[in-house]
C-alpha cells in the first residue's frame, strides 16, 4: 500500500485500490496510520483498504465533538462515492463507526468493532494527566496493552506531545467527554448490518464484559475473544485479528456472489 497520505480538500487519507470491496478503518482518540500497519499490509492487495484521518485536533474548539467526526466521514464516503463500506473502528473509531451505521446503514456491508467505546470506557480516568508527565502517560499507553512492550517510546511520544500542547488537549478532553454523552445502549438494537466483534481478552479500558454487551445487544454479530491481548488487537495480535477478519469478510463476499 501506498503510505502516502493524499490531501484532497479537508480529506486526508490512505486507500490502496487493492479489490472492489471497501475496508474503511477508523482510529481511536489518540490514533494514528500506524495503529492499522498490521491490517493495511495483510488486506490491501485484495480490498480497497482506506484509512482517514479523523480531524479530532483539527477542529475548530466549538466544533469538536463526536457527532461532527460521524459528519466529516459521511462527507468523506460521499465525497469519494463509495457505494458500501466494510466498517472498521478501534475505540472511538467503533463508536464513530456505530454513529454513522446508525444514521446510515445502507451504506455498510458490515461493521467490525475492537475495544469500540459507545457503551462504557475507561481511559484517563476523571482527571486529565498533568501536562509534563512522561512517565505518567507512559504508564497509560502501556496499559493499553496486555504485553507493555508494544508501546514503543514513538507511539508514548505521539501520545505525550498531544497532552503536552493545549490546544491539542483541549480537543481530545472535549471529544471525550461528548463520546461519553453519546451512549448508544439504546440504541444498538437498530443496527441490523453484519457485524464482527474482536475483543482483547486483558483489555482494560473497554473490558472483556463490553464487548459481551454488545453482542448481547446487536442481533446480527458474532464475538471473538483474543488472549493475552488488551485494548488493540490488531496492533497486539495482528495475525489472529486478521484470521477472525478474513473469515468474515470472505464469508460475507462468498454469500454476496452465491446470492447474485
Amino acid at each position: 500500500m501506498n503510505q502516502n497520505i493524499i490531501e484532497e480538500g479537508k480529506f486526508q487519507y490512505l486507500e490502496s485500490k487493492g479489490g472492489e470491496e471497501n475496508l474503511l478503518l477508523l482510529h481511536g482518540l489518540f490514533g494514528a496510520l500506524s495503529n492499522f500497519e498490521g491490517i493495511i499490509n495483510h488486506f490491501s492487495d485484495k480490498y480497497n483498504v482506506i484509512v482517514p484521518l479523523l480531524p479530532i485536533l483539527e477542529l475548530p474548539i466549538r466544533e469538536v465533538s463526536v457527532s461532527a467526526l460521524v459528519e466529516h466521514i459521511h462527507e468523506f464516503i460521499e465525497y469519494k462515492g463509495y457505494n458500501k463500506v466494510h466498517l472498521l473502528g478501534n475505540s472511538l473509531g467503533g463508536h464513530i463507526g456505530l454513529l454513522y451505521v446508525l444514521a446510515h446503514s445502507e451504506k455498510v456491508g458490515s461493521v467490525i468493532l475492537t475495544g469500540s467505546s459507545g457503551l462504557f470506557e475507561s481511559a484517563f480516568g476523571s482527571s486529565f494527566p498533568k501536562r509534563g508527565n512522561y512517565e505518567f502517560i507512559k504508564n497509560k499507553v502501556e496499559a493499553t496493552f496486555h504485553d507493555p512492550e508494544i508501546a514503543s517510546k514513538e507511539l508514548v511520544d505521539e501520545v505525550f506531545d498531544i497532552v503536552n500542547d493545549r490546544n491539542k488537549a483541549i480537543r481530545i478532553v472535549a471529544t471525550a467527554k461528548s463520546a461519553v454523552r453519546h451512549n448508544l445502549g439504546d440504541k444498538l438494537h437498530q443496527i441490523k448490518n453484519p457485524t464482527l466483534l474482536i475483543w482483547g481478552k486483558q483489555d482494560i479500558v473497554t473490558p472483556a464484559f463490553v464487548g459481551e454487551k454488545f453482542n448481547e445487544l446487536i442481533e446480527n454479530s458474532k464475538l471473538f475473544f483474543v488472549d493475552n491481548c488488551g485494548h488493540a488487537p490488531m496492533m497486539e495480535k495482528p495475525e489472529e485479528f486478521n484470521g477472525i477478519l478474513e473469515n468474515f469478510l470472505e464469508e460475507l463476499v462468498s454469500s454476496k456472489v452465491e446470492n447474485k
